[in-house]
């Protein structure tokens, strides 16, 4: 099935299988960054922004995005350096397989939520799982991004 998307600021045309879904394409088209950590959709690792919106892209049909603008972390950090600037500041990452999608919720959380104190912080990430870090300098990290102003 024809797919015709933007990704990241480009225009994309991909033929799909029914089933494929958004973690895939965007993995086979050379963004390694989405990570698939549990594949159902609860872990975080995945998060992509689909026109404006947070999505676990391992749970989300290719065939959803027709039409869409879809934003991983790397187009997110070109986009928005301080986005990376925060994280490494504040040491918001450790073995990196959840960074990927921590920097993206912050990115969302950033223009949803500006200036997000940080029981809101801790609360919109909370869908974000990470088995290194106790949270700390993530939420540091979301929260010198989100009140940078």
């Amino acid at each position: 099935m024809e797919l015709r998307f933007k990704l990241n600021g480009e225009a994309v045309e991909a033929d799909v299988e029914a089933d494929t879904f958004l973690v895939d394409l965007i993995r086979l088209r050379g963004l390694t960054g989405t990570k698939e950590g549990c594949g159902v959709g609860v872990c975080g690792a995945c998060t992509v922004v689909v026109d404006e919106l947070p999505v676990s892209s391992c749970c989300y049909l290719a065939l959803m995005a027709d039409g869409a603008e879809v934003w991983t972390v790397e187009g997110l950090t070109r986009r928005d350096p301080a986005l990376v600037d925060a994280f490494v500041e504040h040491e918001g990452m450790q073995c990196g397989i959840c960074t990927p999608g921590q920097v993206v919720s912050a990115y969302t959380l950033a223009r949803e939520h500006p200036g997000a104190s940080e029981e809101e912080i801790r609360t919109y990430m909370s869908g974000n799982l990470c088995r290194c870090t106790g949270y700390v300098s993530i939420t540091e990290a979301v929260q010198a991004y989100v009140s940078r102003g």
